[in-house]
């Protein structure tokens, strides 16, 4: 008997629902944004991760069709384990990340004296990396 391929995607899934920031009034998010990373734009409103933004989640699903601007709503897997796109810094395992752009994650930088009043942005864990196209990372 050989070793049984495991998904680790469905361990722990925590999913939540969010509004689209908008631009000009088109969603910020498209179909072509699905499995990327996103990070909060206000309140409960989410857009793309940009560089060194807090990483929220990975997107997971939107409704209804890109024509819908305005009209749809973004489900977030925000907990859990996941696979997302990574940007250069890479991350490493045992690494936490942060925003990049495009809809990425990177390597958070280093702890400072000097962090943000809400305390480091990091977030998860790296378990795995793949080359320079993604990552897998318990979110916490």
């Amino acid at each position: 008997m050989g070793i049984r391929d495991q998904n680790l995607e469905a361990i722990g899934a925590v999913y939540a629902t969010f509004s689209i920031k908008q631009t000009g009034g088109v969603d910020d998010l498209k179909d072509k944004d699905l499995g990327k990373a996103v990070t909060l734009t206000g309140s409960n409103q989410v857009g793309p991760a940009t560089d060194g933004s807090v990483f929220l989640g990975k997107l997971i699903d939107l409704t209804l069709t890109d024509a819908d601007d305005g009209k749809r709503v973004a489900t977030v897997q925000v907990g859990g384990v996941m696979m997302v796109p990574i940007t250069s810094t890479y991350p490493q395992v045992g690494d936490r990340v942060v925003g990049g752009a495009g809809g990425t994650v990177k390597q958070a930088p280093a702890l400072t004296d000097y962090d943000p009043a809400g305390g480091n942005i990091a977030r998860g864990t790296v378990i795995a990396v793949n080359g320079t196209t993604e990552c897998t990372l318990i979110l916490n």
